[in-house]
């Protein structure tokens, strides 16, 4: 139920909120799978060693560039288990929403350093392409079995946050980008032990950079929507309006705005009109009940902020949006 004060003489405006208290607590999604997700640092961290050490024996250009994701992997997935610290500190006057946006600013992080990876990848495998080297084919493809189990477990690990948390998104994409480099390189080597093509190597590098970019440039373009306060996927601001307007007492709404703190934490506020009678009638806590309703059953909407007004205030208003 939602919750209001008192109303206040004159018909002053009340500013009441409806939420869940979790949502400002600064529980996040990714706070609840932290133990997860140190497990998978633990084996990124240690597929990267063996990719490193792997490509370095054998001269496999991709095997080094799929150790060069790991290691962003690494960093990436540090930067998230460090965010998803900090946003579990709980909020404070100077910070009413505490920390939680430094999920955000991590994932960001992470689509920046895929980028970075993947220009280096194709650089390089231009380069191999135009001077092909001798490649131990026998030592290459059992480096890329080892990492490919090894990340088909790092994927089971995050999979059951992935959806509810775009710092875990970015560290499941992150992992699953590796799995797919390593099918390539086992295919690569496949190819080198059967035809001796010493370029499917090369071949494989653009792969992996072929799969980078995509989810670096989807995963900063879910960053911006947040940091620009769009409206929240999956909610429908004319549907809302509606809703709203159905009401009992309700004229109007204006100044509706939906946005995201962080992943799993959308938030929305209204200034909504309330008819002469219903302020009369002190029923205004009665159109707070129903609004705190209508949004929670049709919409995930986890914190709701509604000001009610009388007709005629919105021309008081120093500035309104639609």
């Amino acid at each position: 139920m939602p919750s209001w004060g008192e109303d206040t003489p004159g018909g002053v405006p009340r500013t009441v909120t409806n939420g869940h208290s979790h949502s400002m607590s600064g529980s996040t999604v990714a706070g609840r799978h932290r133990s997860r997700l140190i497990l998978v640092i633990g084996i990124t961290v240690a597929v990267f060693v063996l990719q490193v050490v792997g490509g370095l024996l054998s001269g496999s250009l991709a095997l080094l560039a799929d150790a060069g994701h790991m290691l962003t992997d690494s960093t990436a997935l540090l930067i998230a288990l460090i965010a998803s610290l900090l946003a579990g500190r709980p909020a404070t006057s100077a910070r009413t929403f505490g920390l939680q946006r430094a999920e955000v600013l991590a994932a960001m992080a992470n689509g920046l350093l895929l980028v970075g990876v993947g220009v280096w990848v194709l650089v390089q495998a231009v380069e191999r392409w135009n001077s092909p080297t001798d490649i131990s084919s026998g030592l290459m493809l059992g480096v890329a079995l080892v990492g490919a189990a090894a990340n088909a477990v790092g994927l089971m690990l995050l999979h059951p946050g992935h959806a509810e948390s775009l710092n875990l998104r970015g560290a499941y994409l992150e992992v699953l980008a590796d799995l797919l480099g390593s099918v390539a390189v086992i295919i690569a080597a496949v190819v080198i032990i059967l035809a001796g093509y010493t370029r499917a190597d090369s071949i494989a590098s653009i792969v992996i950079f072929v799969m980078i970019i995509p989810r670096a440039w989807s995963l900063l373009r879910e960053v911006v929507d947040v940091l620009l306060e769009a409206t929240p996927r999956g909610v429908d601001l004319d549907e809302v309006r509606r809703h709203i307007g159905e009401v009992a007492g309700v004229i109007d709404v204006h100044d509706l705005h939906a946005w995201t703190i962080t992943s799993g934490s959308p938030v929305l506020s209204a200034h909504v009109v309330v008819d002469a009678e219903c302020i009369r009638d002190g029923r205004s806590g009665e159109v707070l009940d129903a609004l705190g309703e209508c949004l929670g059953e049709h919409f995930d909407v986890a914190h709701c902020t509604f000001q009610l007004e009388p007709e005629g205030h919105q021309a008081h208003e120093h500035a309104h949006h639609a």
